[in-house]
């Protein structure tokens, strides 16, 4: 397996974060039994002060170099990456793809209907770079700016619904779709540090949700632990 995480702010994470990629990481370690690689193009953390993603400093030191790679970035969305997908899947032979995107999309680029056509493009860049590429695609995590903005919540909310219309109309046998749930009691108070980006409880809640949901439909690792209550 060649698994690449494709993600926005809450994906790469700022210095200092352990981001739920490593979380993602620690769980494969123990409990996938076939090989694997972590791959993509990028390997750092977000600088906020510099606003540039050019740290290093994940939480933990000791998380290897080769496990940190990802095609993620600060303030990205489908909408900058379905140019890029093809060309990261080909160079990195990525057949995996962990996807958390779209919150950004909504916030700043492109309604839902517009959003979910990037998604589109988005699926048929990474298959056409390889055809049995399989993905496991999040929902939308409504942020803190969806309990003070009725219109973006109800933004957030269609394209969620578009988005589970577009896994099912686009996944095949040859290469599957899979929608993950939302994390199972996710709480912007408690798994966000600033009503967005998750905080240590939400890393894990996110990889909980890519866990379970690669562990239930394609027998990849096992239930993910620590369960959170």
């Amino acid at each position: 397996m060649f698994l690449m995480f494709v993600g926005d702010s809450m994906t790469i994470g700022s210095a200092g974060d352990f981001t739920w990629r490593y979380r993602m990481w620690q769980h494969l370690n123990r409990t996938y039994g076939g090989p694997y690689r972590i791959v993509g193009p990028r390997a750092e953390l977000h600088d906020t002060s510099a606003d540039l993603p050019v740290s290093h400093d994940y939480g933990d030191p000791a998380f290897p170099g080769h496990a940190r790679r990802h095609l993620a970035g600060w303030g990205e969305g489908w909408f900058h990456m379905a140019p890029l997908i093809g060309d990261a899947v080909r160079r990195h032979r990525a057949d995996t793809l962990l996807i958390s995107l779209g919150l950004i999309d909504l916030g700043f680029y492109t309604d839902s209907g517009q959003t979910i056509e990037n998604v589109r493009r988005f699926v048929a860049g990474a298959r056409e770079a390889n055809p049995r590429i399989r993905a496991v695609l999040m929902p939308v995590i409504p942020n803190v700016r969806a309990l003070n903005d009725p219109a973006f919540a109800t933004e957030c909310e269609r394209f969620n619904e578009l988005l589970a219309k577009a896994v099912a109309d686009l996944s095949t046998p040859a290469s599957p779709l899979l929608l993950a749930s939302t994390p199972d009691g996710y709480d912007i108070d408690r798994d966000t540090y600033d009503g967005t980006h998750p905080s240590p409880s939400g890393e894990h809640r996110l990889a909980a949700a890519f866990a379970d949901t690669m562990h239930q439909a394609w027998e990849v690792g096992g239930p993910y632990e620590p369960r959170l209550s």
